[in-house]
């Protein structure tokens, strides 16, 4: 089997089993469903050996994925806007609504073979694959595969947290002009830096901030969990939001913006950026027009 990925594990703050902590470490296994499928497969590996799903993570574990037998696309007809393509990779805008991989048929997965051009490499793959995710709720660049040599080393580069993202959200209330958000996720460290660009008064929520996020980590839900904490959840959040207070069939208004990573073969930096969705500034100066409005009775 070809070594996918490998991770150490650092210091926990609690006890956990293996089939909890390995759900969001790598980018191939999107869900607690791929992650126990990928152990009894005996694709995920502790230490050179295969363990159970109830194997309790030591520190300085290593942890390995394996290449599994994965099921080929199917192809999807659904048109996909492509960011930066070469030989090795590609990045496409990943719209909102519609979810990376996994069992459903609507996925970014089986639409990528009718949007790429295959690869020329000796080592191409034979369909491109997503080296990360986003959120169904979630637009933004998604980077893609197209070589066996892109696969494990962008997969390497996102475990070495070498791989940069940048992301805007319309959140609930008045935050500070910066800060850090650093508390645990499911018993993992977890850390995530904001930067407010704009407040605006609103008559529902009293505030609402556009903010600029940059996770350090990569965890499940990271920034919504994250900005939920403290007590300014992003709009249009159904899981994490304030009863009362969420706004829906507006979706999620979370988007990546920017995707900075070094090219597996040839090194070079690649920066690729993108607007943010019009629905944020529409949202944000509906927002303080209705409160001024409310204000002058």
């Amino acid at each position: 089997m070809q070594l996918l990925a490998q991770h150490i594990v650092p210091p926990l703050l609690e006890k956990i089993r293996l089939s909890d902590y390995a759900c969001g470490i790598f980018a191939q296994l999107v869900s607690r469903k791929s992650v126990k499928k990928a152990i009894k497969s005996g694709a995920l590996q502790v230490n050179g050996k295969i363990e159970s799903t109830g194997y309790w993570v030591q520190e300085e574990d290593q942890i390995q994925l394996f290449e599994q037998a994965l099921t080929p696309p199917r192809p999807l007809a659904l048109s996909l806007e492509v960011l930066w393509e070469d030989g090795d990779l590609a990045v496409i805008h990943k719209p909102a609504g519609i979810v990376v991989s996994g069992n459903q048929y609507r996925t970014i997965t089986n639409a990528l073979p009718e949007n790429l051009q295959k690869s020329k490499q000796e080592d191409a793959l034979a369909w491109p694959r997503p080296v990360h995710r986003l959120d169904q709720g979630t637009s933004g660049p998604l980077l893609i595969a197209k070589t066996a040599l892109a696969h494990v080393r962008l997969g390497q580069y996102f475990e070495e947290k070498r791989i940069k993202k940048k992301y805007r959200a319309v959140c609930i209330g008045k935050l500070p002009p910066e800060g850090i958000i650093d508390s645990p996720i499911d018993g993992k460290p977890s850390r995530s830096l904001f930067h407010t660009i704009k407040t605006v008064s609103s008559n529902k929520n009293g505030h609402l901030s556009l903010v600029e996020l940059i996770p350090e980590t990569g965890r499940t839900h990271q920034l919504r969990i994250h900005l939920s904490s403290i007590g300014s959840p992003i709009l249009g959040d159904e899981l994490y939001g304030i009863e009362g207070l969420i706004l829906k069939s507006k979706g999620l208004f979370l988007a990546a913006i920017a995707l900075e990573f070094q090219h597996p073969r040839s090194g070079q930096i690649c920066l690729v950026e993108i607007p943010q969705p019009a629905k944020f500034d529409k949202r944000l100066d509906r927002a303080q027009k209705m409160w001024e409005k409310k204000q002058k009775g």
